[in-house]
């Protein structure tokens, strides 16, 4: 795909309100992007108001694919010429009230990043901040069982088209899971999959949160791409196993993030299963996995260690039960992910 490409196919998108094509009107910001099979841009609106926002993007998303590509994951971004009461430019979108985005991702599958951005989201709201959580783990969605709330009924905001998430425990979470049987594989394709977590962080009444945390799909694959083309992220937090092979994945998330086309900072590494402590000796430390394996590596990237966090039996059973170990108070293993909770808020420098 190339700029001319996008330009030539959003010529067939009028805008209702004239009868004039969106780059006549020049409503087309200069801000095309393209990475592979992803493309990303931004329309103009005179205002926010304006009552054919919705339709038009759809109607140049559907552009892309019957003129450029078919499989394109196309963000459509928003931008608007009236002002706020500074007399500055204003924009807006359903994460225009959030102040802080961060994705949360792993190498490889299997090192516990659903639980510890479940109890990562927890703590920060216990500590007083207004949490939001997407489930951006399409094919593998486990937040709703995380937070006891799988039979959750998702509902639309007032009299909006815009999906209203589902509250527990302080914060407000979306996932797939809310959306399909728990009990089916989602089989969906690449660009599938991308566009529905373009849906459920664009479409959302996400409100005013401090933080957005996303818990993004193993691996480095086009819902990533997705996410950074779709919003501006604060940071990612990269967590890794101290074993071998899941550093080695995780060497290769954080270099994603750091790639110049990515450009997205990387607020720090959490080695999670760091070692293993058996109930029947909560003082004893087993290292199953190697021992300060993500330490050594965020030492090596110059990327600070947020935090390890043990293997320990009542983690694995708190997010089976619904209810994250952060929330159990007086816990031992509740104070990892407390710490590591104060540590992002103070790299944010959110008051």
């Amino acid at each position: 795909m190339y700029p001319q490409q996008i330009i030539d196919a959003l010529r067939h998108v009028r805008y209702p309100g004239t009868g004039n094509d969106i780059i006549e009107s020049g409503m087309l910001e200069d801000d095309i992007r393209i990475q592979g099979f992803n493309v990303s841009f931004s329309l103009i609106f005179q205002k926010h108001q304006d009552p054919f926002i919705r339709s038009l993007m759809k109607a140049a998303e559907a552009a892309i694919h019957t003129y450029v590509d078919k499989n394109a994951v196309v963000t459509v971004n928003t931008k608007f010429l009236d002002t706020d009461s500074s007399g500055q430019s204003a924009e807006w979108s359903a994460l225009s009230e959030v102040k802080h985005i961060i994705a949360v991702s792993s190498g490889k599958g299997g090192v516990g990043k659903s639980t510890v951005t479940a109890n990562l989201a927890a703590a920060l709201a216990q500590a007083g901040k207004s949490v939001g959580l997407l489930d951006a783990d399409i094919h593998g969605p486990s937040i709703p069982k995380m937070y006891g709330v799988e039979e959750a009924q998702v509902v639309t905001y007032a009299d909006t088209s815009l999906i209203e998430p589902v509250e527990q425990y302080g914060v407000k979470i979306l996932s797939i899971g809310f959306f399909t049987d728990p009990n089916n594989a989602v089989v969906w394709r690449g660009g599938l999959a991308s566009n529905a977590v373009k849906q459920l962080l664009e479409e959302a009444h996400w409100g005013a949160l401090d933080y957005l945390l996303i818990d993004m799909p193993p691996g480095t694959s086009d819902i990533h791409l997705t996410v950074v083309g779709t919003v501006k992220l604060t940071g990612a937090i990269v967590v890794s196993t101290p074993q071998q092979v899941a550093l080695a994945d995780a060497r290769r998330g954080v270099d994603m993030y750091q790639n110049p086309k990515i450009n997205v900072p990387v607020l720090g590494i959490i080695e999670n299963m760091a070692w293993f402590t058996p109930r029947e000796l909560p003082d004893n430390k087993y290292y199953i996995f190697g021992k300060d394996g993500a330490k050594q590596l965020s030492e090596q990237l110059s990327i600070p260690l947020l935090g390890q966090v043990p293997l320990v039996q009542s983690i694995c059973e708190s997010g089976d039960n619904g209810v994250p170990i952060v929330l159990q108070q007086g816990h031992p293993a509740a104070q990892y992910f407390t710490d590591i909770a104060k540590k992002i808020v103070d790299v944010t420098s959110v008051d």
